[in-house]
């Protein structure tokens, strides 16, 4: 099969073979997403004994049932540990998904690893619920795009971090209420004790801040360190309102939670996006030999929305 290397390259690889409880899909799509830069850039190994392959989530169709029930046939998405940016690639049956209602499989391939990231931490972690604040930094990405309607979907009041006018505004125009200008905005100083839950990407530079920006019993939860690993944090702030903080990351969870989380976002999320209430947001498709320019697009800080890769 053809797949990308660590150098962008497309190449030859061998078919993965499968395991016990494991079936192989035909990849149709797969998304990009910043993971992939930071392994590319020889910063994020995949988890032991999953492929060096790059590619987190994907859909397609399955060509190997393997030893489990699944048809020949069967399109699904797919969320992964690595491997999607290649023709095949086997999946664990715990972590494939249907394609919703009205999604075409590219769409799936650019919703799969989004939806359960930000499921796992909004709604399974901090809970959120009707009438809550949520602060999403990096409103305008692929995550923010998600994470914006999802909340908004669920009856909350929504504040976002962008870079740029331009991007404040797509992120209006996906249902935000407030609109923060990082690069001129200290958002601290515009919400103080507003949040009920901030979903952060930047990490250790936006710790102290995100702490002044949350409400009492509020729930700060980092899913990336896009600005640094290291912060500095104010138990004396926290514990008299009951502040809670959680870094979570997906990938390298065991396949049984793994499973557990795909199970609870088909369950909860994809509703949402049969109704429309969510839509993908695919901003940028690339064949799959064009990874690299696909990783420079993202890299560049101009996207909005999701990147994929097609694979014909």
């Amino acid at each position: 099969m053809k797949a990308i290397n660590k150098d962008l390259q497309l190449d030859d690889a061998a078919t993965p073979s499968l395991r016990d409880g494991e079936v192989l899909v035909k990849v149709a799509a797969a998304g990009v997403n910043r993971a992939d830069l930071m392994q590319a850039a020889g910063k994020y190994p995949p988890p032991e004994g999953e492929p060096e392959i790059m590619g987190l989530e994907c859909a397609g169709v399955i060509a190997d049932p393997g030893t489990t029930d699944r048809k020949e046939g069967e399109q699904v998405g797919c969320l992964l540990a690595g491997g999607g940016y290649a023709e095949y690639v086997a999946v664990p049956e715990g972590q494939l998904t249907p394609i919703p209602q009205g999604l075409t499989l590219e769409e799936t391939a650019g919703v799969v690893e989004v939806a359960c990231t930000v499921w796992s931490n909004l709604g399974m972690v901090a809970g959120i619920q009707e009438g809550d604040r949520v602060l999403i930094h990096g409103g305008a990405g692929g995550i923010g795009s998600f994470a914006i309607q999802l909340c908004k979907a669920m009856g909350c009041e929504v504040a976002v971090t962008a870079g740029s006018a331009e991007k404040l505004e797509y992120c209006r125009q996906l249902g935000a209420d407030v609109l923060i200008n990082y690069k001129e905005q200290d958002f601290a100083e515009e919400l103080p004790g507003w949040a009920d839950a901030i979903l952060d990407v930047v990490g250790g530079p936006y710790l102290e801040q995100n702490i002044k920006a949350l409400n009492t019993d509020g729930h700060l939860i980092v899913i990336a360190v896009q600005g640094g690993p290291k912060g500095t944090l104010s138990l004396g702030r926290m514990m008299p309102r009951r502040l809670s903080v959680t870094a979570t990351t997906l990938r390298a969870r065991p396949r049984p939670m793994k499973a557990a989380i795909v199970a609870s976002t088909v369950e909860h999320v994809w509703p949402l996006l049969e109704s429309g209430a969510i839509t993908p947001n695919i901003s940028q498709r690339f064949p799959l030999a064009d990874a690299k320019k696909a990783h420079e697009h993202l890299d560049s800080g101009k996207n909005t929305g999701k990147i994929l890769l097609t694979v014909s």
